[in-house]
């Protein structure tokens, strides 16, 4: 009887909930809105289009809809953007308006309802973050401070593998020894520190929380309890893990690096090169931000720097692998330019074949190819249309590179583009064609460190190695795990590495 009153109950508050939406949309403001499927009430177009709203799918329904189309999923508005103008307008010529993020609440939970960087809305606390965040990190001192520590650690991957007898046989995955030697890369930038091998406990326990954490992410699970919050107790076990999880990190990022490193400062004093930490303590120190801050920073270098640029070396990689006549190429560019010598920073601005295999890797596999997703505070208008504030607007980066009626056979990875046709675009936003870190006020920092860590890396792996599948296969497994902003590859093979005698 009780379970029968109960049902009534809930069946009785899902009408009022539709009848009080459907008032409220004839009683409430009239917008004209962008093209788009039929809404229904609660649901809106979430049971038409699913959970999955990764770049191919919303390329699909730009086909349908047009360049910029709203969906409504439950009580969240999504406008997807997909033209050159309108990511212009976007992201530079209404910056302002649109410069906020929208999270979800699985990103509330990870970002600490927008204390970092990444996701907090447009404002001062972002501007003051972005401030802290440039000295240490994104310029290009300190890309000249760090750089011979970005050379030794590809050096130490290039020992590894040579040292593997398997390696150049049956293959390796060398993935895993390149997340090693990008862990190394920031974590020498961010606490002077780095970990000697793969098995290192500290490294693991990091590598498995930051694991989970992408994973818990990224998942399109749980967008039903997002778009439509009466279902969100339903998310109570995943908002509990993705709680554990956030914690479990936010302590390891603490009492391991964060406190040790004021440790030794306080001891040392402030003798010696500061490394990037040091300065954010210094602006915590002095009231400008708080050590939640902090932590929330560090959390976003370990997703934002790490990992994404993990991706976008794993993809080179595996064109390399898979077009063996472009990687003979780039090998002939760097045996001419350089003869036995291994490539250093500097000589990555002078191989022009070099940059544009990055540029075409970051243009056919963009690891974010949504981008950061942008937000409106406040109503605003686009392309004629009205966008209802705080509406989700997704700018579809990967679909902009790979439009046939933008791009010379877009569906190929064909580094020579980007030195005959389309030999003025870079990878800094300066066409809205290719966008891979963005453009604007939000754009990623981060490219002054991914594109001479991505140089420096391709390069030594070509220069000391014939990069192959491995025995019986004529190619690597290229297969995408799309997640809510992320494209990475789904399996990570097995390299053949063939060691050259320079």
């Amino acid at each position: 009887m009780d379970l029968l009153l109960l049902e009534k109950a809930l069946l009785g508050l899902f009408v009022a909930i539709i009848v009080a939406i459907t008032v409220s949309k004839l009683r409430g403001k009239k917008f004209k809105l962008p093209p788009g499927p039929f809404p229904v009430p609660v649901f809106g177009n979430w049971l038409q289009v699913g959970d999955d709203l990764n770049h191919r799918n919303l390329t699909d329904l730009a086909k349908k809809y047009g360049n910029m189309f709203l969906l409504r999923m439950g009580q969240r508005n999504l406008v997807t953007v997909s033209s050159p103008e309108l990511a212009r307008e976007v992201l530079f010529t209404q910056g302002v308006e649109f410069g906020s993020r929208t999270r979800n609440v699985v990103f509330d939970i990870f970002t600490g309802k927008g204390q970092d960087m990444v996701f907090t809305v447009y404002g001062e606390h972002w501007r003051k973050m972005r401030r802290i965040m440039t000295v240490p990190f994104f310029t290009n001192k300190v890309v000249q401070q760090n750089r011979h520590g970005w050379e030794m650690e590809i050096g130490a991957v290039v020992e590894d593998v040579r040292n593997n007898p398997e390696a150049s046989t049956k293959g390796t995955i060398i993935r895993r020894r390149l997340q090693l030697m990008m862990y190394n890369n920031m974590y020498r930038m961010m606490f002077d520190r780095r970990f000697e091998s793969e098995e290192d406990p500290l490294f693991l326990k990091l590598r498995v929380l930051n694991g989970e954490r992408s994973r818990l992410a990224q998942s399109f699970e749980y967008n039903y309890g997002d778009f439509i919050p009466i279902l969100r107790p339903f998310l109570g076990k995943y908002l509990k893990k993705c709680q554990e999880t956030k914690d479990k990190r936010i302590k390891l990022f603490k009492d391991y690096f964060l406190d040790e490193r004021k440790k030794l400062t306080s001891t040392k004093g402030s003798d010696g090169l500061k490394c990037a930490i040091d300065h954010i303590v210094e602006a915590e120190q002095k009231g400008e931000i708080n050590e939640d801050n902090v932590l929330y920073i560090v959390e976003n270098i370990n997703v934002a720097a790490i990992e994404t640029t993990l991706w976008s070396i794993e993809w080179g990689i595996a064109e390399l692998v898979n077009h063996p006549e472009i990687q003979q190429k780039l090998r002939k560019e760097l045996d001419d330019a350089l003869g036995s010598q291994q490539i250093t920073e500097p000589d990555t601005y002078k191989l022009p074949y070099l940059n544009a295999v990055i540029k075409e890797t970051l243009r056919l596999r963009m690891a974010i190819p949504l981008l950061v997703p942008h937000m409106n505070l406040h109503d605003a208008k686009l392309n004629g249309f009205d966008i209802p504030a705080e509406s989700k607007i997704l700018v579809n980066a990967w679909w902009l590179a790979n439009n046939p009626e933008h791009w010379k056979k877009p569906e190929e990875f064909r580094p020579e583009r980007f030195l005959e046709e389309e030999s003025n675009v870079e990878a800094n936003g300066n066409d809205f064609r290719f966008l891979p870190f963005g453009a604007g006020r939000r754009s990623c920092p981060g490219i002054i460190l991914a594109m001479p860590i991505l140089g420096i890396t391709l390069g030594r792996l070509v220069q000391n190695f014939e990069l192959l599948p491995p025995p019986g296969q004529k190619q690597i497994d290229t297969t995408e795990r799309a997640g809510q902003f992320s494209m990475n590859i789904l399996n990570h093979s097995n390299i053949v590495a063939k060691p050259r005698v320079l």
